[in-house]
Formats: structure tokens, sequence, C-alpha cells
């Protein structure tokens, strides 16, 4: 799996690598770090109107933590693609916690599908940037295409979970006043 995925690595390179992308790429990477969606989160609790939609945003983001950085990264183990390929001239620092699945994506995909779920119109442009910072994390070598599909796909689960978590709770102890 590993030598097919390094070749759509590869072939993401191929089709892509211009010095534009490889100035631009970094910075996209940056809005997927979680000192980023974390922050967007707390915005978004400290502004009344959205306040459920940044609990929300934000036990997302705990379930993640929990369930991939604490458990399925250790478990899983796998190396990042530039593990692999030492060739590939990085274009950032690596991180050195396990390739499986992506954090960036999670993260990124947690508080989309939080935001599709709740404001719409917020949720589409973070959707497409969204994307934008997963391709991102390919084309800068960091993770394959599988971690990068898993840790959105487990990014939507988590939001829809933490939404429906959280809708429960607002609707038992009457929040919504």
């Amino acid at each position: 799996m590993n030598a097919f995925e390094l070749q759509i690595l590869d072939k993401i390179q191929d089709i892509f690598a211009c010095s534009f992308l490889d100035f631009v790429m970094p910075k996209i990477t940056f809005l997927g770090e979680a000192v980023s969606v974390i922050a967007f989160a707390l915005v978004l609790v400290r502004i009344k109107k959205a306040r459920r939609t940044g609990i929300c945003a934000g036990l997302a983001l705990l379930i993640g933590v929990i369930i991939v950085n604490l458990i399925i990264k250790n478990a899983v183990e796998r190396p990042r693609p530039c593990d692999l390929n030492t060739a590939f001239n990085l274009l950032i620092k690596r991180s050195y916690d396990s390739s499986f699945p992506s954090g960036h994506s999670l993260a990124c995909f947690e508080l989309t599908s939080v935001l599709m779920i709740k404001n719409k119109k917020i949720g589409i442009p973070v959707l497409i940037l969204s994307v934008i910072i997963a391709f991102s994390r390919m084309y800068l070598y960091l993770h394959f295409p599988s971690d990068v599909l898993i840790g959105a796909f487990l990014g939507i689960i988590f939001g829809f979970t933490a939404c429906f978590i959280v809708d429960k709770v607002y609707k038992k102890y009457n929040l919504d006043k």
C-alpha cells in the first residue's frame, strides 16, 4: 500500500510542484495546526450567538485528540512518506508522531462538519479550506492519501458526534435560554 501511495504523492509533485505552491502550501498547512483550529473554536465560544457551535467544535477536537492522538496513532505507528522517500526535500519541519491518520485533516474536518451542521454559510468556505489543507499535507509529503482520507472521515464522524452530544445536553438542561 505504501508504494502505491508514494506513487500518488510523486504524481502530485509531478503535476503541481512549483515555486508558488512551495511558498503557499506551508502557510496553508499551518491553518490546520491544532493551535489554529482550537483558536477558531475558542473565538466561537466567546461569541454568544455561536457559543453552542464553539462548544461542539471544542468537544469534537477533544474526542479527536483522545481517540486519534492518544490511541490510533500510537497503535498504528505508520511512518510518514518523507521517512520512506528521504530524497524528498521537505519544505517544513516534519512532525514526529505517526502519520496515520492525518491530525490536520482530522481537526479541519471536525470543525467543518460542526460548521456545516450549525452554519452552512460559514461551513462551505471552511470546507473548501479544509480540502486545500488536506491536500497540502500530501503536497508537502507529510501524509499518505489514506492518512488524509481517514483523518477527514474520522473528523466528520467526531464532528457529528459532538453536535449530537451537545444538542442533547442543551435540550436536557434547557440551556437554549
